[in-house]
């Protein structure tokens, strides 16, 4: 599955991973506003990797397919949870 990664100009080491280069329509609004301006950082594909440094691979691939995007919070980051 290949997978773009983006951070936000607002946000510290808070990431986006969506399933579509630059498509963020599955993104909520709200979250959008959160992050702020998002800057591509890397595309993966996660069907070649077996471990990502700070988030679980299973539970990524799987929100990705459920809901087009994944958020990577940083540890202890609650304030973002309430709103996805």
């Amino acid at each position: 599955m290949q997978t773009w990664i983006y951070k936000g100009n607002r946000k510290a080491n808070t990431y986006l991973y969506v399933t579509r280069k630059d498509d963020f329509k599955l993104v909520p609004d709200a979250l959008l506003n959160l992050i702020g301006e998002t800057q591509l950082v890397v595309s993966v594909n996660l069907a070649t990797k077996t471990r990502l440094a700070q988030a679980n691979i299973d539970d990524v691939v799987e929100q990705l397919k459920r809901d087009g995007y994944f958020l990577q919070l940083p540890p202890g980051d609650q304030k973002v949870e309430k709103l996805c």
